[in-house]
């Protein structure tokens, strides 16, 4: 039941007895040893307050249940000095119990803990005497799995049978998905920022989402692929099940939807018309470790307000509409996971239902909405969300958290994953209106388990170092010396595949010749051509052959031939004598140059000087419309 009684504001013991009638004082009285029968209100109020600080304070306070003394000890000893009832569960595993109360809230029946804690609060002259004996509540405590986790896990499906018309729970031993991420984040992140620098990944000019041709052709480098791959979608149920033939909702890209919205929201790319182009910052994180690089995408991500990832909980509508102005401060949400993510040990399996306990009872709780009834499964009006009451936490702010994790913080190695089928997660939102025809009502329900990584340490930048498992660099490259470069062994990576097709004209599946004008285009476009050399270097099986290294020399002479050194404004005088002259006065030859018998080359930055030095040699140059 709700706190007893309900009161805002108090001040002293007596003014909170003073805000209680007559009825309910008279049964705070009947829990205390005083076998004096008190009608009038300020008699019971009295005498309720002699007892509390009174000598008797101690022996009512030891007939207090151990939950109800806890309930006491985080009051005084809290920093707020108040009763949160959410918080409380989420440490104690249940409420304090105030007493009871009918079905209408009414009839109250108050406990012992009424006496103490009035409204949120106890009365300060009373936490006066009692902080001199209540000892201090416990932590709260972040359970864990361990190093190792099994295969599988057990979970209990509640499932409706109509041949009986009742509901029938049902256990599942579930293969149980593991993904250790940070080697494959660290060889992912510089696999996409070089597609997007190829110019092959497009997204939307309206909202910057991917096209469903992007998300493909990320998930075709990844390292991996995706979390869940055709077979992992596709988990059946027991054969005797009634629900063996039914087919599951596709879950959908995670990882490869991820990278596209991470790259932007580091600023590590932006768009350009529909096509994603790397910015200095991703040029700068292509040439960087990519701890480095997943360090400072983590850190803008936690900031960024491109986009909100809620928006992937699919099934919930009214987002975009009038919903929007209650989505409360994504940032302010993701500080609250991470503040928390910072305190999980690292290589230690967390169960996520512990961690959403510890978050709330460690004061990080957050709301997704301010204004849940614009929120809605199914048709607007049916399926408000306003129907959960006080009860939206896992509906809501839960699937925030499984999709935060699993495909942003998963993505960049910040944590591993272990994962079931989330259509065989048991549901907890059957008492939502239109979800009827709902498998799953997130992609991310099947996380169960994750553990923070050594990157994702540094990441947290809970240590200033990161040392990397030791990733070979193998040698897999034959190069000719008629300049062709062919795969050899178990053929290249895809990220390695992704630099040949940059810098080099694809002959056959794994063959790739160097090709002067293709080198070209990939200078114009802002590739260097020493990061393409060393990419040889590293990879080529024997030394790379004198004609190659010739080639390679030539274009590098060809390349710094001719450098661009800005724009100008060319200027014409009537004679080539006027021309001479400005270009030689001391006034006017910072800011100009020759550049034929009667035409004069001003820098666009130093047009405004160079007006001026002209007029002091009294000749003045007309605005153009050109």
């Amino acid at each position: 039941m709700s706190r007893y009684p309900s009161i805002d504001s108090v001040i002293s013991l007596q003014q909170a007895l003073e805000g209680i009638i007559v009825d309910d004082l008279k049964k705070l009285k009947a829990l205390l040893p005083d076998p004096r029968k008190l009608i009038r209100k300020a008699d019971l109020v009295d005498g309720i307050r002699s007892q509390l600080l009174g000598e008797n304070l101690r022996n009512v306070w030891a007939k207090l249940d151990d939950l109800q003394k806890a309930a006491v000890a985080e009051v005084i000893h809290g920093e707020d000095g108040y009763y949160f009832p959410d918080i409380f569960s989420a440490k104690y595993g249940e409420p304090a119990d105030f007493g009871t109360s009918d079905r209408y809230g009414i009839n109250k029946e108050p406990s012992l803990l009424c006496l103490f804690i009035y409204g949120r609060q106890i009365p300060y002259d009373l936490e006066k005497e009692l902080v001199k004996f209540v000892p201090k509540p416990k932590e709260a405590t972040l359970d864990n799995a361990g190093e190792t986790i099994k295969n599988h896990v057990k979970l209990t499906v509640q499932r409706f049978n109509y041949s009986t018309r009742e509901k029938e729970i049902e256990e599942y031993d579930i293969p149980l998905a593991s993904y250790e991420t940070q080697l494959a984040a660290t060889k992912d992140f510089a696999a996409v920022l070089r597609l997007i620098q190829s110019g092959k990944i497009a997204v939307s000019d309206k909202t910057s989402l991917p096209t469903a041709g992007s998300v493909k052709a990320i998930a075709s480098i990844l390292q991996g692929g995706d979390f869940y791959n055709e077979e992992q979608r596709q988990i059946a149920l027991a054969k005797d099940s009634d629900y063996d033939d039914e087919v599951f909702a596709e879950v959908g890209s995670i990882k490869p939807f991820a990278w596209i919205m991470i790259a932007q929201g580091s600023k590590f790319a932006e768009r350009s018309g529909k096509k994603l182009v790397l910015t200095k910052a991703g040029v700068k994180a292509l040439q960087e470790s990519p701890a480095k690089g997943l360090q400072t995408a983590w850190k803008r991500w936690l900031k960024t307000k491109i986009f909100d990832e809620f928006r992937r909980i699919d099934p919930i509508k009214g987002q975009t509409g009038k919903g929007a102005s209650g989505m409360t401060d994504v940032p302010w949400r993701r500080d609250a996971i991470a503040s928390v993510l910072a305190e999980c040990p690292v290589g230690k399996w967390i169960m996520f239902h512990d961690f959403s306990r510890y978050l709330v009872a460690t004061g990080h709780r957050f709301d997704v909405t301010e204004e849940p009834y614009y929120l809605y499964v199914g048709e607007p009006g049916y399926g408000n969300l306003s129907e959960l009451g006080g009860y939206s936490w896992t509906i809501l702010e839960e699937r925030y958290m499984r999709c935060f994790l699993f495909e942003y913080a998963a993505t960049l190695g910040i944590i591993d994953v272990a994962y079931v089928d989330p259509a065989i997660i048991p549901s907890d939102y059957d008492n939502l209106s239109g979800d009827d025809y709902l498998e799953f009502l997130s992609r991310y329900d099947g996380l169960v388990y994750f553990r923070l990584t050594t990157l994702g340490a540094y990441c947290l930048e809970l240590t200033d170092k990161y040392t990397p498992p030791v990733i070979e660099i193998r040698q897999t490259l034959r190069i000719l010396p008629n300049l062709e470069i062919i795969a050899a062994g178990d053929g290249v990576e895809t990220s390695d595949a992704i630099v040949l097709d940059i810098y080099t004209k694809k002959v056959s599946d794994v063959v790739w010749r160097l090709d002067r004008p293709k080198i070209f285009a990939a200078i114009e476009n802002g590739y260097l051509l020493t990061e393409f050399t060393e990419f040889l270097d590293a990879r080529s099986i024997e030394a790379l052959p004198q004609t190659v290294q010739q080639f390679l020399t030539d274009v590098t002479e060809r390349s710094h031939s001719v450098q661009d050194i800005g724009s100008v404004r060319l200027i014409e005088c009537t004679t080539a004598h006027l021309a001479l002259l400005i270009a030689n006065d001391s006034r006017t030859k910072k800011f100009c140059q020759l550049a034929g018998d009667r035409t004069l080359a001003v820098p666009l930055g130093q047009e405004t000087k160079f007006r001026t030095a002209l007029r002091q040699m009294g000749y003045v140059l007309p605005q153009s419309d050109k």
